[in-house]
């Protein structure tokens, strides 16, 4: 069985969230969410919500036990990219890029 958790529309990048989705990806789950508890990055903090949320589903939905929860699966897709003008020298404008990630985390038991 397999419990997941879904964020959507984050406003960050998906290949700087990914470089986090890894240091964790197959860790138990509470090892898991104390590396990203110290890890600096943006993106870990909205990670270990998602993985925190996915620890709730299986315990409360599926009668998971907590201490045995594997981080099974952890994707980050990308979203809608927002897009920007800023005007330059010249009557110029420059396009700025906006990326969004669609953050899944699902965890199962060992």
């Amino acid at each position: 069985m397999e419990a997941r958790a879904t964020t959507k529309y984050v406003r960050l990048s998906p290949q700087k969230a990914r470089l986090v989705a890894d240091l964790v990806r197959g860790k138990s789950a509470l090892e898991a969410l104390d590396i990203l508890q110290f890890a600096n990055k943006k993106a870990a903090t909205v990670i270990k919500k998602t993985l925190a949320s996915a620890i709730a589903n299986a315990t409360n939905n599926f009668d998971m036990d907590e201490e045995k929860l594997v981080v099974s699966t952890i994707m980050v897709n990308q979203g809608p990219v927002l897009k920007r003008i800023m005007p330059r020298a010249m009557g110029r404008a420059d396009i700025i890029r906006k990326p969004t990630a669609h953050i899944v985390v699902a965890v199962s038991e060992k």
